[in-house]
């Protein structure tokens, strides 16, 4: 059940995720791994790394392990339009459009599991719960 503040408002718990725990430097570092190989094999790298950690019970790895397969994969589908739009010469923009939105997202996840922080991608389809 909410808790009620002063005024008889349910209060507003953070969720798990944003609560702040300790997280060790290790996480963060697979954190960190998980979105750096999204950029160098697509969604091969973040898939096999997030299948190996996922039993070791570390919740921040299993979080940043799926937020990088999932958004890998939606880049994927992005890419695979935007080639096929290039028959109509629309491809030739959204291709680049998709490659610089993964690198610079990716960098920000990069940096934000560096902080130890819960990333969420904008614009991503979530497939794997």
């Amino acid at each position: 059940m909410d808790e009620q503040n002063q005024t008889g408002q349910p209060q507003q718990t953070q969720p798990v995720e944003a609560q702040k725990i300790e997280i060790s430097n290790d996480a963060k570092n697979l954190g960190v791994v998980c979105h750096l190989l999204g950029l160098f094999t697509c969604f091969v790298g973040p898939l096999v790394l997030w299948l190996i950690q996922k039993d070791k019970k570390i919740p921040f790895v299993d979080y940043h392990g799926k937020e990088a397969l999932n958004f890998q994969i939606t880049v994927a589908i992005a890419a695979v339009v935007a080639g096929i739009s290039m028959a109509c010469f629309i491809g030739i923009v959204l291709l680049p459009i998709v490659g610089l939105a993964d690198l610079i997202f990716c960098i920000i996840a990069c940096m934000a599991a560096s902080r130890g922080e819960y990333y969420k991608y904008p614009l991503c389809l979530r497939l794997i719960k």
